[in-house]
């Protein structure tokens, strides 16, 4: 139900961030201007009485967003990774919502777990521990299986979780309403589009079988990856509210000290993840979408361990065809190139001028490139090219929203393991690897087959196909009259006769 009754909701975010400390927290990490100090203040003092109080043993802003719920849960856990956004201590702070929020009680995952697999938990594990890690959505219990023994993570969503980021996400939409009703030009940006995308993308979450059938997809392109590994689901122990993965040591992400203190070479870790990164989205166009500390632990052995395969992204083979072309043509700074990539993917009016887009797209990349390598970011090149394409005319495209928005994710990781990686030199192998094969003779080659095979399959049809445009074409064409439809006029009816006995009834 996306009416006003959303603005309550939306009045108690602005009122739980007074209230509990943190709008003052999040105007010094954003480093706001003085007039947004003012502006803030004045909206949110008034309602400060109306906020939610919060867990006050947590720092101001992990304490407003996690009694603000869920979805503003996963927005904190984008956050956490960017410490060059919002400072390292904020950072720091954020880095809770990612495993270490307060679990529910194991009694309701022993239930849940009951109606889900249709037997005790006693007849299926031997053993089964308190939580072991508690996120935003659902929380993990080490286990071992009573048939084989072996040692396995159960994952269990929270009580009432669906319908919390239901009320949640509602909110948002009704927000994304106002924005565009008050601002036309906002429409460009297509902000209900984009909540609706985080909508369908998050709701996913909700159905484990669906995150079970995701980590299987996703170990099958993966397996022959070195250095990264995948926990495989057990589908027998396995339902929608409970999932049962492989259990896998490591260190987590989160603690470099720990990874540094094992041996392993934390610079190596981070260009591989972002190299990973982009293998998995550019080859297989199917990628984890969540990869932030939490869901990442390092192996004894030094590999990559990913978890959590509720939230993957999707891209087809002409948008990455599109996407890498963009990334790889500034590496190289062919500004020409990436302009070009634009207008013909269609991402630019085809009325706007190619060559001052050009120019534009040079003023983005250059700064960038002439800095030193622990500020050269994909996420500001983003956000630059992100104003550009504001000013040409540019759309958002909803369908790269998950890449754009990991992509700045896993920046923030990357950063945390190496300050001084140069994101550029880290992700040129991964991209010319995939030039290469995807956009040389050799694929021009494979497009021509598929082409033909193509035709190959539809070759009986086409006979009929041709004799029926032979003779569409051949007919005259006949006149269409367009009558114009006039309106209905039973609902005026209906009015009246509903006005007339109101009347009627109020005279009697």
């Amino acid at each position: 139900m996306r009416g006003p009754h959303n603005i309550w909701r939306l009045i108690r975010t602005g009122a739980t961030f007074q209230r509990t400390g943190a709008m003052g927290a999040a105007l010094d990490a954003m480093n706001a201007p003085p007039r947004l100090r003012v502006a803030a203040r004045l909206l949110g003092w008034p309602f400060a009485w109306l906020g939610y109080k919060g867990d006050p043993a947590l720092p101001p802003v992990t304490r407003a967003i996690t009694a603000l719920g869920p979805a503003y849960i996963k927005f904190g856990q984008i956050l956490s990774t960017r410490p060059d956004v919002v400072g390292a201590e904020m950072a720091g702070h954020l880095r809770i919502l990612q495993d270490s929020l307060p679990p529910f009680p194991t009694e309701y995952a022993r239930q849940q777990i009951e109606e889900d697999l249709g037997a005790p938990v006693e007849t299926l594990f031997t053993d089964f521990s308190p939580p072991v890690a508690a996120a935003s959505i659902a929380q993990v219990h080490k286990a071992r299986r009573a048939d084989t023994g072996a040692e396995v993570a159960v994952k269990v969503l929270r009580p009432g979780i669906a319908a919390a980021f239901r009320r949640d996400i509602d909110a948002f939409h009704f927000a994304a309403g106002l924005i565009e009703r008050l601002s036309p030009a906002s429409r460009r940006l297509r902000p209900r589009d984009v909540i609706g995308h985080f909508e369908s993308t998050v709701m996913g979450e909700l159905d484990l079988r669906l995150e079970a059938a995701s980590a299987s997809e996703f170990a099958e392109n993966t397996r022959e990856d070195p250095g990264f590994s995948v926990p495989l689901p057990h589908w027998d122990l396995s339902g929608r509210r409970v999932m049962t993965s492989d259990w896998a040591e490591g260190i987590p992400m989160a603690d470099v000290p720990a990874i540094r203190a094992a041996g392993h070479d934390t610079a190596r870790i981070a260009e591989r993840m972002l190299q990973i990164f982009l293998s998995h989205a550019l080859r297989d166009g199917f990628f984890h979408a969540d990869m932030h500390q939490g869901n990442l632990r390092v192996a004894p052995n030094g590999d990559i361990v990913a978890f959590d395969f509720g939230i993957m992204g999707q891209i087809d083979e002409y948008t990455r065809r599109v996407y890498a072309e963009i990334i790889y043509g500034f590496i190289q700074r062919d500004y020409a190139r990436v302009a070009r990539v634009h207008f013909e993917a269609g991402y630019v009016p085809p009325d706007r001028d190619m060559a001052q887009f050009s120019r534009a797209l040079r003023a983005v990349g250059e700064p960038i490139f002439g800095a030193d390598a622990s500020r050269i970011s994909m996420a500001n090149l983003l956000a630059y090219l992100f104003e550009v394409t504001e000013r040409f005319g540019m759309a958002t495209r909803t369908e790269l929203i998950l890449l754009q928005r990991t992509m700045v994710v896993v920046e923030g990781v990357t950063r945390t393991l190496d300050p001084q990686i140069n994101i550029w030199a880290a992700a040129r192998p991964a991209v010319e690897l995939y030039i290469r094969d995807n956009l040389g003779p050799r694929a021009a080659i494979r497009d021509g087959l598929k082409v033909v095979q193509a035709l190959g399959r539809h070759a009986p049809l086409l006979p009929e196909v041709v004799d029926r445009q032979f003779d569409r074409l051949s007919r005259p064409q006949a006149t269409t009259i367009i009558v114009e439809p006039t309106s209905p006029r039973w609902p005026l009816a209906v009015a009246l006769l509903a006005a007339g006995a109101v009347l009627g009834a109020l005279l009697s």
